[in-house]
Formats: structure tokens, sequence, C-alpha cells
């Protein structure tokens, strides 16, 4: 698959995710009474298991992890610790600094991060394997 198609992909995950993450940090906020850096932290938790089932099942599905488990720490400590230090950080700067509404604030944030997540995930998390696979076909 080329990386632009690969790149296409993941945006497609990622605009799910987003709708998925501004959804909870809706829900998340009110409940949590305003605590919006804890709501934003649970919302991107929703969304990065969220986003690593699409991410194996779709934009890489042609390199499934061999170590499903592996690959979801690896994505949580590459994707997680970006859009999770990210929003935080750019959250309580553009919500407290800026006075930009929260989930303005949060989409600011998503797309901010987005580049360095997908380079992580090409990269790392589902990195290509170089398996070298025989052809039966060709003498050797």
């Amino acid at each position: 698959m080329s990386r632009l198609v690969r790149w296409l992909r993941f945006n497609f995950v990622g605009v799910i995710g987003a709708i998925v993450q501004l959804g909870a940090l809706g829900v998340l906020d009110r409940a949590m009474h305003g605590r919006y850096l804890l709501a934003t932290a649970a919302a991107l938790e929703v969304t990065l298991l969220h986003n690593f089932i699409w991410h194996v099942r779709y934009t890489w599905r042609d390199r499934r992890p061999d170590a499903f488990f592996g690959a979801l720490v690896r994505f949580h400590f590459s994707n997680g610790l970006v859009s999770m230090g990210g929003n935080l950080i750019l959250m309580r700067a553009l919500v407290q600094e800026l006075r930009l509404p929260v989930l303005l604030a949060n989409g600011v944030a998503i797309v901010s991060c987005s580049a360095v997540n997908f380079l992580l995930g090409d990269a790392w998390v589902f990195a290509a394997t170089t398996k070298v696979v025989p052809n039966p076909g060709v003498p050797g």
C-alpha cells in the first residue's frame, strides 16, 4: 500500500476518532463539572482504543502485528503519549490562556498531533516486517 493511501486511511480513522473524542469530551466535561483536563484525558483514552482497533483492521491491515498486546502497548507509548501530552498542554493553553471553548480547543489539539502520530504508527507501532517469503515458482 502506498504511503499516500495509508495517510488518507489514517486521516479517515482520525476523523472518526475525532468525532468519538469530541462526543466523549462533551459528555464527560458536563459530567465532571468543568474538569476539562480530566475529561480530556478520559475521552482521549476512549479514542486511543477506538483508533487502535481501526488502524489494525483498516489503516495498517497489511501489517497485522504478530503480538496484538505488544502493538497496543507501543501504540499507547507513541500515539498515546503524543496525544495525551499534546492535548493536555494545548488544552490548558487554549482554554485558560486564549479562552477558546473546550471543544474548539480540543479540535485544534487533535489536528496538531496528527502528523507525528502517523509517522510513529508507520515507523514503529505497525512497522513493516522484513520476513522473506520464498517464491516456489522461482528457482533459487
